[in-house]
């Protein structure tokens, strides 16, 4: 049976390590981003229906800040709508420590508040159960 309900959410974090910057600035690519968003959104499918679920489609992606190497990301997906097989998700992605290679090579910081990074809205399907 499915617990499949508005407003269910699961949030990860995740530090971005030097490996993945691909330029100038230590940026990192929007896809790393979107790869967290789907790891976010097989968990709410296996916390609502129990299976891992099928991403199916982005409706929208917004890409509102840089994510740099030494971050540490807060990716959140929430159900926004819920179909028979398929689940409208709304995904945020915010930076809640940011390394300060300003400082010294290993310095980073908290952020006093969450940079929002990007925001996007999916549809993911589920086998009828």
């Amino acid at each position: 049976m499915s617990k499949a309900t508005v407003g269910l959410t699961v949030t990860h974090r995740r530090y971005v390590p030097y490996s993945h910057a691909h330029y100038a600035g230590n940026l990192v690519d929007g896809a790393y981003v979107l790869g967290l968003f789907g790891d976010v959104a097989t968990e709410v499918c296996i916390q609502a229906d129990g299976d891992e679920g099928l991403f199916a489609s982005y409706s929208d992606v917004q890409f509102l800040e840089p994510l740099r190497a030494g971050d540490v990301v807060e990716v959140t997906a929430t159900i926004t709508r819920v179909g028979n097989r398929s689940r409208e998700l709304g995904f945020s992605a915010a930076v809640v420590c940011r390394g300060r290679p300003d400082r010294s090579e290993s310095a980073a910081e908290v952020l006093p508040e969450p940079l929002v990074i990007t925001r996007a809205t999916g549809t993911v399907v589920v086998p009828v159960g």
